[in-house]
């Protein structure tokens, strides 16, 4: 592979890396938490898309706005999630919480397919996006090189939420003891709805990114990056923040490196991410990054 090449599916692989880990992020906020496996959350990054598809097609708004109120409006459908599906279901088995977001996954993607048409839309693409950049010889396209620096403001910005406010400290006492932390009077509820609202606005930012990326959109377009992303947390370590991050440049380099030296078994790329994630669960099932799980007995 000569310089050119490397550099091109380098630019590639952090690209889609940084979208496996904006996603990967909302799965582990949420395991940290209630230890629950969101099925749902790759369909909730279809949501964003979506919404974003339709404030651009109504409001004609730019991009970046658009991309701020529909990671908004997905918040909400998060909290919304949250509130009328698991909300319910906290107490029983946790059996009954995965059936669930099984259930919600499913109700989102058919639930799309009758609303919005199962046939794909054509997804609007700024003009910033589709600029060709040259680098050491290499043509990257603008998304190529936009995706990772807005994943990783992104990032920043969750760093700063959890790290530097009042809800996030809660978020985080809530993952290390729920039940202590309500004994000390905070209201568990709301910080578990925020934990969603979050997840759940990143993984409409990935939505929109991967739409710039392969600009078309349709109901089922969660189903294989949620997988995946799934994988990147089980890979850095499900329920540590840094861990997705990790896993998900880690499975995006990955794919795009098999697919470069092996392009005739480009066929099997999703088999050889999926081959990770059984390996993973058989030799490390704590990830790179993440630490054993207490059982309170």
């Amino acid at each position: 592979m000569d310089v050119q090449t490397f550099v091109q599916q380098f630019f590639n692989g952090i690209s889609l890396g940084s979208l496996y880990a904006l996603i990967a992020i909302g799965y582990t906020m949420v395991y940290g938490i209630l230890r629950l496996i969101n099925f749902a959350h790759g369909d909730v990054f279809m949501v964003g898309a979506y919404v974003f598809f339709f404030i651009v097609g109504l409001f004609r708004l730019p991009w970046y706005l658009a991309i701020v109120l529909a990671m908004a409006l997905t918040a909400g459908v998060g909290m919304l999630i949250d509130r009328t599906a698991y909300r319910p279901v906290r107490e029983a088995p946790r059996i009954s919480a995965l059936i669930t977001a099984v259930g919600v996954s499913f109700l989102l993607e058919n639930g799309g397919i009758v609303v919005l048409g199962a046939r794909p839309k054509a997804f609007p693409r700024p003009e910033v996006m589709s600029e060709v950049y040259q680098v050491s010889g290499a043509k990257i396209l603008g998304v190529t090189f936009w995706v990772p620096v807005l994943a990783l403001l992104l990032l920043g910005l969750l760093l700063f939420l959890i790290y530097r406010t009042k809800i996030g400290m809660a978020m985080r006492a809530v993952s290390t003891d729920m039940e202590v932390t309500r004994l000390m009077g905070v209201d568990v509820d709301r910080v578990i709805s925020y934990t969603f609202a979050v997840g759940s606005a990143l993984a409409a930012a990935g939505g929109i990114m991967w739409a710039f990326k392969y600009p078309q959109i349709q109901p089922l377009m969660g189903l294989y990056p949620g997988w995946k992303a799934f994988t990147a947390a089980v890979v850095g370590g499900i329920g540590s923040i840094a861990g997705a991050t990790v896993g998900g440049f880690v499975i995006g380099m990955v794919e795009i490196l098999f697919v470069a030296f092996f392009p005739m078994q480009s066929g099997f790329r999703d088999a050889v991410i999926f081959a990770l994630l059984i390996l993973f669960l058989l030799v490390r099932p704590t990830g790179l990054l993440g630490a054993p799980l207490k059982e309170k007995v």
